[in-house]
């Protein structure tokens, strides 16, 4: 298997009491992580929360039936961990009742299982999330050559392990994963109560990637009130599927202050909902595809840094913008991404003005693996 980037702090966390929960989308490889850093173990216990006796134990399950259930083993793992009811309970009862039992999970929505087990678990787990692959992880598989060579590739298939393991059936494949976390995901939630118009709203934000989102414009287009779209953006971004991105503004009255842009967390899942894989050369949408990209790659690359910086973009009512703001540690670092080496980035003097203590990089083609590399 393709190493993942945060395997160290996930081995690093099996040698205290805490549980570890493992949250991301469908089919990034979070089981096949957990058994990786499990190959050599012995004593462990794997459960699914998709299987209906597994459920049905833990609908009523006590901790001295869950002690029977573990028996002998010190390490339980639970899959989909947030099909099981009233999972923060259940869970917060292995981690109290039954200390001597490593407990890991993963779950593939926070909105079943991270908000389910945020007071129950407060103090009692350690929360990582996995992502599709990133050009880090390709690059030490493939090499750094091998791997920018394929740029154009991944900027219309996206990331997600099994597409890139399987070269020749992209299309089949990002189908099948983009229907089994709308179908088996998001659609099943309570929320939920228009499909069709999800579906619009999934597929105006995919043509939207990259640009200024107004959710009552959104809602003109899908036929759905400005609150129901803001509240399944945010269950889309729960399910893994998007990522919101707010506006910096601190100085000039100019500037936009309560704007957003939504970016999607694979580029393959994004060209999917919308049927378009032509190749790189023939696309009018390659800036949206770039940023698109670099977003999503950046947020890995913290991710596995363990880095907390706040991203933000900037934007000024004169259309001056640059498209990445990272504060981090005092510091504020600005980005602007452009596919076409040639072109002149707009309001880089203005914002170095406002802000005389920032830095800029333009990042392009020619100059982003620095970007997205420790």
């Amino acid at each position: 298997m393709i190493k993942r980037a945060i395997t160290p702090q996930l081995v690093r966390r099996l040698q205290d009491q805490k549980a570890i929960i493992l949250m991301g989308p469908r089919q990034v490889g979070k089981t096949t992580l957990f058994k990786d850093i499990l190959r050599d173990r012995q004593a462990v216990l794997w459960l699914s929360g998709d299987e209906t006796d597994v459920r049905a134990i833990f609908s009523e399950a006590s901790s001295s039936r869950l002690k029977a259930l573990f028996g002998k083993n010190t390490i339980v793992v639970i899959d989909e961990a947030q099909r099981l009811d009233n999972v923060g309970v259940k869970l917060k009862l292995i981690c109290d009742q039954i200390p001597e039992v490593k407990l890991l999970a993963t779950g593939s929505s926070s909105f079943e299982l991270a908000n389910k087990i945020s007071e129950s678990l407060a103090g009692r787990k350690w929360e990582f999330l996995l992502y599709p692959l990133s050009f880090q992880e390709l690059s030490d598989e493939y090499g750094l050559l091998e791997e920018s060579r394929l740029l154009n590739h991944r900027l219309v298939f996206g990331s997600y392990p099994e597409v890139v393991t399987t070269p020749g059936d992209e299309v089949a494949l990002l189908k099948e994963i983009t229907d089994s976390a709308l179908y088996k995901d998001i659609l099943s939630h309570d929320g939920i109560k228009n499909s069709d118009k999800l579906e619009r709203l999934l597929q105006a934000l995919a043509y939207q990637i990259a640009g200024l989102v107004s959710y009552h414009e959104l809602g003109q287009i899908c036929g759905l009130d400005q609150k129901t779209v803001e509240r399944y953006i945010n269950i889309l971004e729960q399910a893994y599927i998007v990522f919101r991105v707010s506006s910096f503004s601190a100085n000039l009255r100019n500037e936009l202050k309560k704007s957003r842009k939504v970016y999607f967390y694979d580029n393959g899942i994004r060209n999917t909902l919308i049927a378009d894989f032509r190749p790189v050369e023939t696309r009018t949408d390659i800036g949206q595809l770039w940023e698109n990209y670099l977003m999503s790659e950046r947020r890995k690359l913290l991710s596995s840094q363990e880095r907390l910086a706040i991203s933000r973009f900037w934007r000024t009512t004169q259309k001056q913008e640059i498209d990445l703001i990272e504060i981090s540690d005092g510091r504020i670092d600005a980005f602007e991404f452009k596919w076409n080496p040639e072109a002149k980035p707009r309001g880089v003097t203005t914002f170095a003005n406002a802000y005389p203590h920032s830095s800029f990089a333009l990042v392009n083609p020619s100059n982003y693996i620095d970007f997205l590399m420790p």
